[in-house]
């Protein structure tokens, strides 16, 4: 009885020190700088809807509800923004991200030449992850990043220009015909050469 006891023990204690070290883990992560993140959503009726502020609890938690494209000069938008440090990508070449999202996420990066200040296009460089329902780190090389197929002839390509982007949208994946609704969160974001 006493050897059953002792084994029952050591395998409690092995279970709970096991459980902890991803906690542990997760602890490792840099915090989120709340001054570098933002959120946007069209005038035309899609919301975004937070829990009393963007970051709580070293992570952010925001769903999306986007509504269906209005019209053909008026389409509806989502995006969770990240504004980078340096206002720039320069000398970056890979991003890696700890996130959950209910549906495919989008990470396109927000380049003068395709924004507001360039050709208006708003066809920036993008990639596509898989949905997850836990916690889930990519690390995507910027090589990988397309630009999407509605992209108009009228949008010059000047390839990825990492001194010219400087944000990131994090976008859920959804049509422009649907609109739909998901929940985005995010816990850690990082670049690297």
């Amino acid at each position: 009885m006493h050897f059953f006891k002792t084994s029952l023990f050591a395998s409690l204690v092995s279970f709970l020190f096991l459980s902890a070290m991803p906690a542990e883990a997760d602890n490792t992560l840099s915090p989120l700088d709340k001054h570098l993140w933002s959120y946007d959503t069209d005038p035309y009726g899609s919301e975004a809807i937070i829990n009393e502020k963007l970051i709580r609890h070293g992570g952010i938690w925001i769903k999306f509800k986007r509504v269906p494209r209005v019209d053909e000069k008026r389409n509806s938008w989502i995006e969770l923004i990240h504004k980078l440090p340096m206002a720039s990508l320069a000398g970056n070449q890979k991003i890696r991200l700890t996130y959950q999202c209910d549906i495919p996420l989008i990470i396109k990066l927000s380049q003068l030449e395709y924004g507001k200040d360039g050709d208006q296009s708003y066809a920036h460089y993008q990639i596509k992850l898989p949905e997850t329902k836990g916690w889930t780190t990519k690390e995507v090389d910027l090589k990988d990043f397309y630009r999407p197929k509605w992209t108009p002839e009228s949008s010059i390509d000047h390839g990825i220009l990492p001194e010219h982007i400087d944000a990131i949208y994090l976008t859920p994946s959804m049509t422009d015909k649907d609109g739909g609704e998901a929940i985005l969160q995010v816990r850690a974001i990082a670049f690297s050469p």
